[in-house]
């Protein structure tokens, strides 16, 4: 249910929650809880492919998407990652390409794809450049060659897991840098990823920290400090990296 003035959707083929997402927006949207009057296009929703395959497969799993959600289309569709190969990559994303002109998806996208991966894409004289590559971006795992790539071509970079899935929450960086704020360790790793130009999209199922994470327009973290946040990288990894496949 959209709450918070938040109304983007982030669902997947593999998180089997597409159907179960659209139709809670679905039965929000024709609720008395609606009290501002959001419609269909007000709402965001994004999902990925499970697998690159051949083109036949990725499209009628796109359909099926569709289908799924409920919503008569999908806002954004993404590649979920770029395993399979190079054959199924350009099948699939060519896919994408017949859905959006079909008028199943409005854009189209990547997921936890490399420079190689993008490179190989653009290479490839697409009729739709991917809007979007969505990659784990935060503090303490950069990935600068992947969104300056993304950057340099227009490609919108959205950071999942901002928050490190609140591994370094207590280090003394962000303990500092907090306090010097007068934020939540998660308001300043989500203001530092919203200042280098990306989308996060933090994870939480409390409302009031929903609220909380979308409540960093206060404050903006000078430029030593953003340098300093930039030296943490570590590389830390908290779920796949799919970045450097084959």
């Amino acid at each position: 249910m959209p709450y918070s003035g938040l109304s983007r959707f982030d669902s997947a083929q593999m998180y089997r929650n597409e159907s179960e997402v659209g139709s809670t927006i679905l039965k929000f949207l024709s609720s008395k809880a609606n009290s501002s009057g959001l419609k269909r296009e007000d709402i965001h929703f994004t999902s990925k492919l499970a697998s690159n395959s051949s083109y036949d497969a990725a499209r009628k799993s796109i359909k099926q998407s569709v289908k799924q959600c409920g919503l008569g289309y999908i806002d954004l569709f993404l590649l979920h990652s770029p395993y399979g190969g190079k054959a199924a990559r350009l099948a699939s994303w060519k896919a994408v390409e017949d859905a959006i002109a079909d008028g199943e998806v409005k854009t189209g996208g990547v997921s936890n794809f490399g420079v190689k991966h993008l490179q190989e894409l653009l290479a490839s004289k697409p009729r739709v450049y991917p809007a979007v590559n969505q990659v784990e971006v935060h503090p303490f795992n950069t990935r600068t060659e992947i969104t300056t790539f993304c950057q340099d071509h227009d490609t919108v970079v959205e950071a999942y897991a901002p928050l490190a899935r609140a591994l370094r929450m207590k280090h003394p960086v962000i303990s500092s840098l907090s306090n010097k704020y007068s934020c939540t360790p998660a308001q300043l790793l989500i203001r530092w990823s919203l200042q280098h130009g990306f989308v996060p999209l933090p994870k939480s199922v409390t409302k009031s920290r929903i609220a909380e994470n979308g409540d960093v327009s206060g404050f903006e973290i000078d430029a030593a400090d953003m340098k300093q946040m930039d030296g943490l990288d570590e590389y830390l990894v908290t779920d796949w990296d799919p970045t450097d496949a084959d």
